[in-house]
């Protein structure tokens, strides 16, 4: 890895350089970031197995977006090397497509980019793919004040040691006068799962100048979970509040509750998220891990699809992580996810923030994207999604997989359509006036593509995504990518509740986005028999977080952009339904699940299973060097 550019001095080694592609990122929605921005960042350098910290740098300050890709920046920095606030000033580019979705050079190191998401005119995002653990968050500046209550999460690192990290949720009311009443926070510190509280009378806050400050008073300890000042940003409507001290390095994220009692259907459509946490679980055994990441999720019917580009501060290189989840949300607008995460809905379902519980303290903030429409030929810029899991338009798309195009103005038969993929036709599988399924071709390259629809009434505009060596997706049944997996046993019957899977026997699980294979085949052709061809990537299996011996993993003999995945369910498996995850060396996807039968009912119950989830966790895997990192073009 490259230095950090601050103030002349190195922090980071070399990382290797990467062949650019010809292709370009879409530009088109660069004015989407245009004008003054209040901005924080805060970067966390892990050092150690034990997820204690090398050093961590915050930046408080403004950036001017020219609305044409080029941006002006001033801060004050706080570095831990350093141990007083300076000035630090820089420019820099950035590139947004029409989906909200870019990128902006980044103002930690030269060759690093912040990936990330706008909406509502906020740009939230992370450094993940240059290999630094950041939260980096933009809002249009020019609010007048703050005023009424606000649901806030915290996460914290005082100092190097992660046995003094924490998180707080609180709730902040602003009356108008300078006063927020009496805070009432919980959180946890260090991996103790026991809840702290903390009670703080007379804090004040002050907004002046479009930029505020919140004083909370007295000294941190190892005991409490806030004291002394932040620095306050506010969206311009009032209805997101973020920020941190300038003489640390915690970040805080808050939103307007919602009003009136709360469902499901308070979280709806698409959203882009970023975040940061820590998993202390081990932390007694010397073992945790810090995770930033930046990414998307679609909600509905109180199910998720989700996506979080992470990066592991030990493992240090990038992984696509895909899950889906159930949710319920209460009637104050609060659900809880399986990583043990508390989400808060913000007034108009806009924006949610999140706040880690018990072993993994942490904050998300999410923002509902916008809705997109066009004329004539449309392809959706956020539409392009793998047709078995459905995963948003964050996850690198990858040579091989079906993919669903969700768009408008198509044909309603596949008579003179194209999809290109950067310049090369795909084989088209299915084409309705709102959806076309395409296999992508083999010899796509990245690490951007550009896909077009061409059709006899017209031509799409382009859409670019990131490219990736792997993106598994498993089919399920019902299709959606949350679930029960398409699979089946040797026999050729189908793995249900009535005919389960047992430990020790094989099934086929049907998937997608496995790659490239050997030998290899010509696009829109049907997969052999003899020999069968084999993904080139290692793929893994694991059932009830049991790793599974893979037989085969490649494409399906007979079919089109469909891969079987055979394998052998570890014999230590539990009854029920239990999920099967499958990973990459760049990917890790845990949407499914399958029916197990003759196993133990007891098991292996871990302390990452809480009452009423399946265990599952997040993966812990170090891709091959070089595999899945994304560069600017």
């Amino acid at each position: 890895m490259k230095p950090l550019r601050l103030f002349g001095f190195l922090l980071l080694a070399f990382a290797p350089a990467f062949a650019q592609d010809e292709v370009s990122w879409d530009n088109s929605g660069n004015s989407l970031l245009q004008g003054a921005y209040n901005y924080r960042e805060v970067v966390w350098v892990a050092a150690d197995e034990a997820g204690n910290l090398e050093r961590s740098v915050a930046f408080t300050g403004t950036i001017e977006f020219d609305g044409e890709g080029g941006y002006t920046l001033s801060a004050r920095v706080m570095d831990s090397r350093e141990g007083v606030e300076q000035n630090y000033n820089t420019t820099g580019s950035y590139r947004i497509a029409a989906s909200g979705f870019g990128f902006l050079t980044s103002p930690v190191r030269e060759d690093g980019s912040v990936y990330g998401l706008v909406s509502r005119g906020i740009f939230i995002g992370s450094s993940t793919d240059s290999q630094i653990n950041d939260l980096f968050i933009a809002a249009p500046a020019g609010a007048t004040g703050v005023e009424g209550r606000y649901r806030v999460a915290e996460m914290n690192f005082p100092s190097l040691t992660m046995s003094q990290a924490r998180d707080a949720l609180y709730d902040l009311n602003f009356d108008g006068q300078g006063s927020t009443g009496t805070v009432s926070a919980t959180g946890y510190i260090g991996g103790n799962a026991r809840r702290v509280s903390q009670t703080i009378n007379g804090a004040s806050y002050t907004f002046t100048g479009g930029t505020g400050a919140i004083s909370f008073g007295g000294t941190l300890t190892d005991s409490n979970l806030l004291a002394g000042s932040r620095t306050l940003f506010s969206s311009p409507d009032g209805s997101f509040i973020f920020g941190g001290a300038t003489n640390g390095w915690n970040m805080f994220v808050g939103v307007r509750p919602l009003s009136g009692a709360a469902s499901n259907d308070a979280l709806q459509g698409l959203y882009y998220q970023a975040g940061v946490d820590a998993d202390l679980g081990d932390l007694a055994s010397g073992r945790a891990t810090l995770h930033t990441y930046y990414g998307a999720f679609t909600a509905g019917a109180g199910v998720q699809i989700n996506h979080q580009r992470l990066l592991d501060g030990v493992d240090d290189l990038p992984v696509d992580y895909t899950f889906s989840d159930t949710y319920e949300v209460n009637p104050s607008g609060v659900y809880e996810d399986f990583l043990g995460f508390q989400n808060i809905i913000g007034s108009d379902g806009g924006i949610r923030i999140g706040f880690g519980v018990e072993t993994t303290p942490g904050i998300s903030v999410a923002l509902k994207a916008p809705e997109l429409s066009g004329e004539g030929v449309f392809l959706h810029p956020a539409g392009i999604r793998n047709a078995a899991s459905g995963t948003p338009l964050t996850v690198g798309i990858v040579p091989g997989e079906l993919l669903n195009l969700a768009g408008s103005g198509f044909p309603a038969t596949p008579d003179g359509v194209q999809v290109m993929f950067n310049g090369r036709p795909a084989a088209v599988r299915e084409v309705s006036p709102e959806k076309i399924v395409a296999v992508v071709p083999f010899e796509t390259q990245g690490p951007i593509v550009r896909v077009q629809v061409i059709t006899a009434g017209g031509e799409s505009k382009p859409v670019t995504m990131f490219t990736a060596t792997t993106a598994p997706g498993v089919f399920t049944e019902p299709a959606g990518g949350a679930g029960f997996a398409q699979a089946f046993h040797p026999d050729g019957s189908p793995v249900t509740a009535a005919n389960p899977a047992r430990p020790g026997g094989t099934i086929s699980a049907m998937a997608t986005g496995l790659g490239i294979v050997d030998p290899a085949i010509a696009d829109g052709v049907a997969a052999p028999e003899d020999p069968r061809s084999r993904a080139k990537a290692e793929i893994a299996a694991f059932v009830d977080n049991r790793r599974a011996t893979v037989e085969f993993a490649g494409l399906a003999p007979g079919l089109i952009g469909i891969y079987r995945i055979d394998l052998q369910i570890p014999q230590d498996v539990r009854n029920g339904n239990r999920y099967l995850d499958v990973a990459g060396p760049d990917s890790y996807s845990s949407q499914v699940q399958i029916p197990i039968a003759g196993a133990s009912t007891a098991g292996d119950v871990r302390a990452a299973e809480r009452p009423g989830r399946l265990l599952r966790t997040r993966p812990r895997m170090a891709p091959r060097p070089g595999v899945g990192q994304r560069r600017r073009p």
